[in-house]
């Protein structure tokens, strides 16, 4: 049998050890799924940007926003990030494609905003 002695100035120690780890050890997990939230959100807006680029430029260069905006409505129902614009900038060679908006947050109140954009060439058909 052991018997365990305290002495008095530790009395109340494993208390307070617990009342000071644990809110850090929320913030740790909540910042670890909220780090995961955006980087989905930065995800999902960088293939809406990629997939308007690449259908603008099988389309003359115009048409990349509507398609953008159709992926983002059949990938996410709106839950994983809000979208604020979606750009399309056309030049003579190339389109690009911005789409902005923020992720959705643990925290009510903070916004954390993404931003992403894809560039591609115009395709043309060219006579030999």
């Amino acid at each position: 049998m052991t018997v365990v002695i305290r002495r008095r100035c530790e009395r109340g120690s494993a208390t307070l050890e617990t009342v000071v780890l644990w809110p850090v050890v929320f913030l740790l997990i909540f910042g670890i799924v909220h780090a995961g939230l955006w980087f989905h959100a930065r995800n999902l807006a960088l293939s809406a940007a990629r997939e308007g680029a690449r259908a603008a430029s099988m389309d003359a260069g115009t048409g990349g926003a509507a398609r953008a905006a159709a992926f983002l409505a059949a990938t996410t129902d709106g839950t994983v990030m809000r979208v604020g614009a979606i750009d399309e900038v056309t030049d003579a060679t190339t389109v690009t494609v911005t789409v902005t908006g923020s992720s959705t947050t643990l925290i009510p109140g903070w916004r954390v905003d993404v931003r992403q954009s894809a560039t591609a060439p115009i395709r043309r058909w060219t006579a030999p």
